[in-house]
């Protein structure tokens, strides 16, 4: 069985379990996305967001589905959003894309919603960080929610990580909902560490209110199919968003970054920065495009996506738009492909550096300006390590882990 009618015919035989595994609010946002879910289908390349990757094909495999609900042993600021601290309903599934049919799928199946909450002029003592571990001895499906909160003049750091320790095929299908309010700091840190038979959608929402300030980077540092999806509304004046990305990718690995940014009254700024250094046969692409609505004046924005294909045999695509409907803004955008500088290869190795080496550290230096943005130090730090190791074709081993073994 493949499409739509799978995930329905699931739906309707399991709707009593989820109902009852789940609270009020999500219950309530069901029905309306099967019937979207069933009205739309998923979206193929014709579609114009979903160009460079099919996602009928990456769901039509028959996975099991888990359902599964999250523990009660949360971190501080951390809670089940059936027993919030605060009422979600204004927030829940309300600025996520009903129109994209992966996102439907996800407000149908979900069970739990993890929201973290930030109340009034907070900051916590340290980061939080979400660890997502696959493990299973069966193709699974998971969907994942995630819902932050941020009240006046909070901020944090929450840094979520994705990991696999079977080889088994895992289709991991999350949706992410972050609000900003007045003079609110808010750092996410998407960080993907599987295998090769791991499929990942990461769809991200993001509503700014007045001088708030949200910076989301997306790190695909080993995979095998990932579409990473980024949509920022900066609905206040004096609101700020800093999209950034790397990926490294080789073998037959694809990722997909899909980005836009909402720039819907005047005075914001919005800066985009991704960088892909591909290797093998993989395959990479990103489309990000700036709206800037009729009366939004002085904004300024700017978007680069620069691109390394170390073999002839490696792609990327590429395609930043701007869509501009004011007339005193600064506004820019660039993207380039290009392989590895022979000039500088003989450079190093004139002095004595070996040619794998020399590519290394060229392809390292390339990626160091993404990493290097990350005010987070320690984080910083850490992924300088893993980029380093990732690059020598090292994988981090995790106790328990088969795959590194």
């Amino acid at each position: 069985m493949n499409g739509t009618r799978q995930y329905t015919d699931f739906f309707n035989d399991v709707r009593d379990t989820l109902y009852a595994r789940s609270c009020d609010v999500m219950n309530a946002q069901r029905e309306m996305a099967l019937a979207r879910f069933e009205s739309l289908g998923f979206p193929t390349r014709k579609t114009e967001r979903y160009k460079y990757t099919d996602a009928g094909l990456d769901f039509e495999p028959d996975y099991g589905i888990a359902l599964s609900t999250l523990t009660d042993e949360l971190p501080k600021y951390c809670h089940r959003i059936c027993n919030a601290p605060i009422d979600v309903t204004p927030y829940y599934n309300s600025i996520a894309d009903r129109n994209d049919a992966v996102v439907c799928l996800n407000t149908m199946l979900s069970v739990d919603t993890l929201l973290v909450y930030i109340p009034r002029n907070t900051r916590p003592e340290h980061p939080i960080q979400i660890s997502n571990i696959l493990k299973g001895d069966n193709d699974t499906m998971v969907n994942r929610r995630l819902l932050v909160v941020m009240e006046e003049g909070a901020e944090a750091d929450i840094i979520i990580t994705d990991h696999a320790v079977n080889d088994s095929r895992f289709l991991t299908n999350q949706v992410i909902e972050a609000f900003a309010s007045e003079n609110s700091h808010l750092n996410i840190y998407e960080i993907e560490e599987t295998h090769l038979l791991c499929t990942r959608y990461s769809n991200v929402y993001i509503h700014e209110s007045r001088n708030a300030s949200v910076r989301h980077t997306s790190l695909s540092l080993f995979n095998g199919h990932t579409r990473n999806t980024c949509n920022v509304q900066l609905a206040s004046e004096g609101s700020e968003v800093n999209l950034n990305g790397c990926v490294i990718a080789d073998k037959m690995q694809r990722v997909d970054n899909n980005t836009r940014i909402e720039h819907l009254v005047p005075h914001c700024t919005s800066n985009e920065l991704y960088k892909y250094v591909l290797d093998d046969s993989a395959t990479g692409a990103f489309a990000g495009i700036v709206y800037v609505s009729e009366g939004a004046q002085k904004t300024s924005s700017a978007m680069t996506n620069a691109n390394l294909c170390a073999t002839d045999s490696a792609r990327m695509y590429t395609q930043p738009m701007l869509e501009i409907y004011a007339d005193d803004v600064k506004c820019s955008h660039g993207s380039t492909v290009g392989q590895l500088g022979e000039d500088a290869l003989f450079y190093m190795m004139q002095r004595g550096i070996g040619i794998d080496e020399a590519r290394l550290l060229l392809k390292s230096a390339f990626i160091t300006e993404v990493v290097e943005t990350i005010p987070l130090e320690p984080l910083r730090d850490r992924l300088h390590f893993q980029v380093d190791k990732r690059l020598r074709g090292e994988l981090s081993k995790c106790e328990g882990c088969k795959l590194c073994k």
